[in-house]
């Protein structure tokens, strides 16, 4: 903390043995240490399960984190944040003040941050005959650089359990696959066995399976299902080893056509609400407006295809360069960068440009990639790809990797922002059409 004593908070709002421990525990930051605060606040995020705090505290976290001047939290820069509740309000998404107050105290309770209240309860910061900052009272971000590793910890756990549990939903998804099958096998070769109990047990397994399954349970279906497929290939393979092999049906490589309407496989991942799980949750499809193209008979691209308005205005296979858009445009397509701007607002390209160098850093973007974006796309387009980037955040997985493939599809021509802008424009406005 930056100073020995302990602080109460100003007003009607109590002490807490809680807040005395977290103002404690600020006190043992190591002597020089220094983290990447969007690097500390993505790990946060990952951590939200274990830690208990909501979406909406950590998006008013992440406000704080904007008034923090440095990229790196270290306690020789200062630690306090000082924002007043309209300023948090911007870049909270427009938040209200109560619901910005209420937020703050669940970061408080978490232990995350610490209050350094002034005498009369205002935020503000005294600074010397120098310039230099002498005292600042506001939110002490302490308690978040000294509990930086246990955080990163703890998004590593819980990033290793939804890695485990994708792993037994694909075991469950293949194992089902394969009963399925040698079912719908044993029925169509005639084998004997009592095929209709055990296709009822299967149904019923998965029927059973939740929506939103934990790792616990699909671990259980997961070994009734296996259990299930041993005993099935077992049957099967005990009657291979009574019949003549040479005569066996299940030998015979003729096609028999399936004419049984209500095939098992019906109940395979394909046709049921795990399809597409495997996937990463906000993974770009791969062929959206802005990439599809059309090909000819051979399935290779056909360069005589036509293609939209927007995207010849703006791609070009020669060169790569793309055209600039109308900043009102950009602005109206992605409000969400306004936020960032110099103070809360964005009146020209060098203002739009400012904001997203600190969005870069914030979505985790490296100088290298931004760079060539840059280099390759122009630094008006640049920045305009990275407010739209910031607009579909919850859906991208990697900011840095989705950036430098666009860059490498606008090199080749492949590239046009106009649907991506004009999508995203349309977006907006249906929104705001549905809230009026």
């Amino acid at each position: 903390m930056e100073s020995g004593s302990v602080t109460t908070p100003f007003g009607r709002r109590p002490m807490t043995l809680g807040m005395l421990a977290s103002q404690l525990v600020s006190r043992d930051i190591e002597d020089g240490k220094s983290i990447d605060k969007w690097k500390l606040y993505r790990a946060l995020c990952e951590a939200r399960p274990l830690i208990g705090v909501t979406d909406r505290a950590l998006a008013v976290m992440s406000a704080l984190l904007s008034f923090y001047p440095k990229d790196e939290l270290s306690e020789t820069n200062g630690l306090v944040v000082f924002p007043s509740n309209a300023q948090l309000s911007l870049r909270s998404h427009g938040m209200t003040e109560q619901t910005i107050r209420r937020h703050l105290a669940i970061l408080v309770q978490a232990g995350l941050i610490v209050r350094k209240d002034s005498p009369n309860g205002k935020r503000y910061v005294r600074r010397g005959s120098t310039g230099a900052i002498d005292d600042a009272f506001g939110f002490s971000l302490a308690p978040l650089l000294a509990r930086a590793d246990e955080l990163e910890e703890l998004a590593a756990q819980v990033v290793a359990e939804r890695l485990q549990l994708r792993r037994l939903r694909e075991r469950l998804t293949l194992c089902r696959r394969d009963v399925a099958k040698l079912i719908e096998a044993a029925l169509e070769e005639g084998a004997s066995g009592n095929w209709e109990m055990t296709t009822t047990h299967f149904r019923a397994l998965v029927t059973a399976i939740p929506r939103t399954p934990t790792a616990m349970e699909v671990t259980t279906t997961l070994g009734e299902m296996e259990t299930l497929r041993e005993e099935i290939v077992n049957q099967l393979v005990m009657q291979l080893k009574t019949k003549d092999i040479s005569g066996n049906p299940f030998q015979n490589d003729r096609h028999i056509q399936n004419s049984n309407p209500e095939s098992i496989s019906e109940f395979e991942p394909a046709n049921e609400k795990w399809q597409g799980e495997n996937s990463e949750p906000g993974q770009m499809p791969p062929r959206t407006a802005m990439t599809r193209q059309k090909r000819d008979g051979d399935g290779k691209p056909n360069s005589a295809a036509a293609t939209t308005g927007e995207g010849e205005q703006n791609s070009s296979a020669a060169t790569g360069k793309v055209k600039a858009f109308p900043l009102a445009l950009v602005l109206q397509a992605c409000p969400e960068i306004i936020l960032y701007g110099s103070g809360g607002a964005i009146s020209s390209w060098r203002d739009l440009m400012a904001a997203a160098v600190v969005v870069r850093s914030m979505l985790g973007v490296s100088p290298d990639a931004y760079q060539q974006a840059c280099e390759i796309l122009g630094a008006e387009n640049a920045a305009t790809v990275i407010a739209c980037i910031l607009e579909r955040a919850g859906h991208i997985n990697s900011a840095g990797g989705y950036l430098r493939d666009l860059t490498r599809r606008a090199e080749k021509g492949e590239f046009a922002i106009g649907p991506m802008i004009m999508s995203l424009a349309r977006a907006n406005e249906n929104s705001l059409r549905r809230a009026g």
